[in-house]
This record gives C-alpha cells, sequence and structure tokens, in this order.
C-alpha cells in the first residue's frame, strides 16, 4: 500500500486546520481602518500559523514520497503530528486574542516544538524503511534544520516569560529557516531515477 491515502487524509486535516484559523477572525464592530489595526495581533498570529501550516504540508508531501511500505506505526506517527498541529488553531487564536500575552505564546511555542518532534518520529520511521540505501540515510541524517528548529522552538517558549518580541523573533526564524523546502528529499528521488 502506497502512502497516497495517508496524504490524502492529511492534506484534509491541514486544510480544516487553516479553515478553522480564518473562521477566528469575527467582523470587527467599526467601519473604518481602526477597526481593522484593532485586530493586528490577531492577523499576524494567523500569518504566523498559516506559514507553519503551508511549511509543514509542503514538508510532509515530500517526506511521504519516500515512504516504501505503509505500515500501522507510520499511520499512528503520522496521527500525532496531525494532532498537535490540530492545536495551532486553538493556540493561534490565544495568543492573538491576548495580545501575546506570556502564557498563549509560550504555550503556542510548545505545540510547535511537539509538532517538530512529531515530525522527527515520522521521519525516523520513513528513514527506517531505507536501510540499504546509504546515500538517502546519510542525506537525511545531516538535518541541521530538523535538529535546530526544536531548539528554537524552545527558546521562544522560555523566552515568551521575558518578551513576546524576542519570542516571535525566534519563530519568524525558524519559518524563514523552513519557508523553502527540504531539498534533501528532492535529491535523494532524483538519485533514485538515476
Amino acid at each position: 500500500m502506497k502512502a497516497n491515502r495517508m496524504e490524502a487524509f492529511s492534506d484534509g486535516v491541514l486544510a480544516i486546520i487553516i479553515t478553522i484559523m480564518v473562521l477566528e477572525f469575527k467582523v470587527p464592530e467599526g467601519h473604518d481602518w481602526y477597526a481593522l489595526i484593532e485586530l493586528g495581533p490577531k492577523i499576524v498570529s494567523y500569518i504566523f500559523s498559516f506559514v507553519y501550516i503551508g511549511i509543514y504540508w509542503n514538508n510532509h508531501h515530500h517526506l511521504l514520497h519516500m515512504v516504501r511500505t505503509m505500515n500501522g506505526r507510520l499511520m499512528w506517527l503520522n496521527l500525532l503530528l496531525l494532532f498537535w498541529l490540530s492545536l495551532v488553531p486553538f493556540t493561534t487564536a490565544w495568543m492573538g486574542e491576548s495580545y501575546f500575552a506570556a502564557t498563549p505564546t509560550a504555550l503556542y511555542g510548545i505545540v510547535l516544538l511537539l509538532a517538530a518532534f512529531a515530525y522527527w518520529l515520522l521521519q525516523r520511521a520513513i528513514i527506517s524503511q531505507h536501510p540499504g540505501d546509504s546515500t538517502f540515510v546519510l542525506a537525511m541524517g545531516r538535518d541541521l534544520k530538523g535538529k535546530l528548529s526544536p531548539v528554537l522552538y524552545l527558546i521562544a517558549a522560555l523566552t515568551a516569560y521575558v518578551s513576546s518580541w524576542i519570542s516571535g523573533f525566534f519563530f519568524l526564524l525558524v519559518a524563514v529557516i523552513w519557508f523553502l523546502p527540504d531539498k534533501r528529499i528532492e535529491h535523494a528521488l532524483r538519485g533514485h531515477q538515476n
């Protein structure tokens, strides 16, 4: 069995997550530009989360192309990733409504940290299907972005109690690091086709 069914299910869940986030926006009571300015924190938190969900969607799509055989372990690890990502709309809304208060911002970082850990577990399980493919295993092992991101999420969560600006910097830094999709998988796929 190929990963197509799991990928389609995941795509649907991620689309619903984005839909839930945008539905959190209520029409402002005012009828001028100031009414929109008051929504600023919600808009900023939505943009962060939309980019993060997009990054996960893009890299998840690439990662699932490396699945050789589907099994229950991969399906459960994928569900674990989707579970943590499904909490992003809640933490996004709380962070935006609280004007980036310390605890909601810290929780946002913790949820992203746990999603990154779940993605890493899924990635490791897929890598374990490639024991004879040393090129692929070596390429995936040099995962600087994957190793750095959880550390930055943890720093973002902890610094939320110092300054939401510092915390936001680390969230932005992770998004910038991952904005371009993980090219290692594309290179590995091209290597298998040659």
